[in-house]
C-alpha cells in the first residue's frame, strides 16, 4: 500500500516525464508490479485488507481490563491469559498491549523551599565565538536561588574542573553568602557515577569545594533533569532574553552585558511563579545564607607535565615556556586556572603565562630563554680568551691583571684583539709588555702605547734626483708596421 503522495509522484512521472513503469520503479524505490497496478488506477483508493481472526480474539476484553486495573507488563499478561486458556504466542500479546496500553501521563510535584535552603545550578551552550585564530564554543555557568529565583550567570570557554570551581565561587561572592545545599545534575565535575537507586559518587575536588564553602551537593537522579527545574527554566531565559540576538564579539564583552541584563533586567523582573521580583524576595533570604569563609577556595587544579627540548610543556593544544634549565624535565606541576597557568618544579614557581583559549601557540616568557643565551655567551668568552692566551706568554700575565683591575676584563680583551688584528701580535705584545711594567691593565692603554710608538716611527723622505743620467729616459723602439695588411692606393680620376 502506498501513500497519496507516492500516488502522485507515480502519476507525474509518466504523465509529464514520459517514464516507463521500470524507470519510475528505479526512480521510487518500488517495486514493478506496484507501479503497473497504480497507474491502471484512474484515482487514489487505499484498499484495507480486513483484519484477520486471532487466538487473542476472545480474551482481550480481559486484557483491557487486567491494563485498567493495573499497568501489567506484557509477559505478566501472557501468563494470565493461558491460564483462561490461550495457546498463542508471546508476540500477538506483545502487540496487542502496545497497541491498547493507556497512555502513561507524567506528573511532577511542585516543590518548595525555604530561604537559604538550595540553589540549582547548570551549564548551557551559547553558540561559536572568535578567539583569535580559531572559533571556540561558548558556554555559560546558571546558578539561582530556588526560594527567590534570584539568578547568576557566567560565561567561559570551557566546562572543565577549574571552570566549574571558579563559577561557583563567583557566585558565591555575588550572593554574599552560601546556600544549604546545591543541586547539580551528573556531570563528570560533580558525580563520578551515580548508578539507579544508590547514592552517587562525587568527585573529590568537588567535595573539598564543598566542605570549604560549608554547603552539602544534592545529585539529581539519573535523567531527571525536571528535578532542578528551576535552573532549566533559567538557561532558557537567559537565551531567549540575553542571547536572542547579542552580538558574541568577545567573552568579555558578552560577560559584561550579562551582568548589566542581570541587575537591569533577570532580577527586577516579576518572577512568572513567585509575583514578585528576585531582588525583592532576596533581601528575606540572605539572612539565611551560610557565611562566606575568611579565605576563598583555591579553584587550581594541577596537572603532572614535562617539558621538551625546548623547555615547552602543553596544556589543551598551547605551548607554556619554562625556564631553559628545566628543558626535558619530568614531573613539572601544571596549576591551571581560568584565566592564568602557574609551573612548579617541586614547591617553587617556576614560570606564571595568562591561560589561551586559541588552539596550538606558543607563550614564551623574554626571561626563560636568558640562561641559554648567557651560556652561549659564556661560549663564545671561552673562546676568545683560549686565543687571546695563544698570542704569548704575556698574554696570560696581562689578562690576570685585568681581572684584577677591571670589572668587565672580557670587553678589554676583545678590544686587545681587535687590536691585534690590526696592529700585528708581536707589536700589541710588546705594549702588553710595557703596559705590564707599569701595572696598566686595559684596552685603552694598549691602544695608547700603540698610537704613541706609531707617532715616533721615522718617515720615509722623499726620492731625489740630482743628475741627469739618473733621470728615469725611455728609448722606445719604432714600430713594426709589417704586420698590418697593405691596402691598394685607390685610382683617382
Amino acid at each position: 500500500m502506498i501513500d497519496f503522495h507516492t500516488f502522485s509522484q507515480i502519476r507525474t512521472l509518466s504523465e509529464r516525464d514520459r517514464l516507463t513503469p521500470v524507470q519510475i520503479a528505479a526512480s521510487l524505490g518500488l517495486n514493478v508490479k506496484t507501479v503497473r497496478r497504480w497507474l491502471k488506477a484512474e484515482r487514489y483508493a487505499p484498499r484495507h485488507a480486513p483484519p484477520r481472526a486471532s487466538g487473542l480474539d476472545p480474551y482481550k476484553p480481559m486484557v483491557q481490563r487486567l491494563l485498567e486495573r493495573h499497568a501489567y507488563s506484557a509477559a505478566q499478561i501472557l501468563r494470565l491469559v493461558r491460564e483462561q486458556g490461550y495457546d498463542g504466542s508471546y508476540t500477538v500479546v506483545k502487540d496487542y498491549v502496545r497497541r491498547v496500553r493507556p497512555p502513561a501521563r507524567t506528573a511532577y510535584l511542585t516543590l518548595a523551599f525555604a530561604p537559604g535552603e538550595c540553589a540549582q545550578i547548570d551549564w548551557g551552550t551559547a553558540g561559536l565565538i572568535q578567539v583569535g585564530n580559531t572559533r571556540r564554543r561558548l558556554y555559560f555557568f546558571v546558578m539561582v536561588l530556588c526560594y527567590s529565583r534570584l539568578l547568576y550567570v557566567w560565561f567561559s570557554l570551557r566546562q572543565s574542573l577549574e571552570h566549574f570551581l571558579w563559577a561557583q565561587r563567583q557566585a558565591f561572592e555575588f550572593l554574599g553568602g552560601v546556600p544549604a545545599r546545591v543541586m547539580v545534575d551528573n556531570c563528570r565535575t560533580a558525580v563520578l557515577s551515580h548508578p539507579r537507586g544508590q547514592a552517587p559518587t562525587l568527585h573529590p575536588h568537588y567535595l573539598d569545594f564543598a566542605r570549604h564553602y560549608g554547603f552539602q551537593i544534592a545529585a539529581c537522579n539519573v535523567r531527571a533533569a525536571h528535578e532542578k527545574g528551576r535552573v532549566e527554566n533559567a538557561i532558557g531565559y537567559v537565551r531567549k532574553s540575553l542571547l536572542n540576538g547579542l552580538d558574541l564579539a568577545s567573552v568579555a564583552g558578552v560577560q559584561v552585558a550579562a551582568e548589566t541584563w542581570r541587575d537591569q533586567v533577570a532580577n527586577v523582573r516579576v518572577h512568572g511563579q513567585t509575583g514578585k521580583r528576585p531582588w525583592d524576595l532576596f533581601q528575606t533570604e540572605k539572612p539565611h545564607l551560610l557565611p562566606l569563609p575568611l579565605n576563598p577556595y583555591d579553584c587550581g587544579i594541577n596537572h603532572t607535565v614535562s617539558s621538551d627540548k625546548q623547555f615547552r610543556v602543553r596544556l589543551d593544544s598551547n605551548r607554556y615556556s619554562v625556564p631553559a634549565q628545566y628543558a626535558s624535565m619530568k614531573g613539572l606541576i601544571l596549576r591551571a586556572y581560568p584565566d592564568r597557568v602557574l609551573l612548579y618544579c617541586g614547591q617553587q614557581l617556576i614560570a606564571e603565562h595568562k591561560r589561551s583559549y586559541e588552539h596550538r601557540r606558543d607563550h614564551e616568557h623574554p626571561d626563560h630563554a636568558k640562561a641559554l643565551e648567557l651560556h652561549r655567551l659564556k661560549a663564545r668568552d671561552q673562546a676568545m680568551l683560549r686565543r687571546f692566551l695563544a698570542l704569548g706568554p704575556i698574554a696570560e700575565t696581562y689578562y690576570h691583571g685585568l681581572c684584577e683591575r677591571r670589572l668587565r676584563s672580557m670587553n678589554h680583551v676583545r678590544q686587545i684583539l681587535s687590536l691585534a688584528d690590526v696592529h700585528g701580535t708581536e707589536t700589541v705584545l710588546e705594549a702588553m709588555a710595557d703596559a705590564a711594567q707599569f701595572h696598566a691593565f686595559s684596552g685603552d692603554c694598549i691602544l695608547n702605547l700603540l698610537e704613541q710608538h706609531a707617532r715616533h716611527q721615522p718617515q720615509s723622505a722623499p726620492l731625489h734626483l740630482t743628475r741627469n743620467q739618473d733621470l728615469l729616459q725611455l728609448e722606445l723602439e719604432a714600430p713594426d708596421l709589417s704586420i698590418y695588411p697593405q691596402s691598394e692606393p685607390e685610382n683617382r680620376p
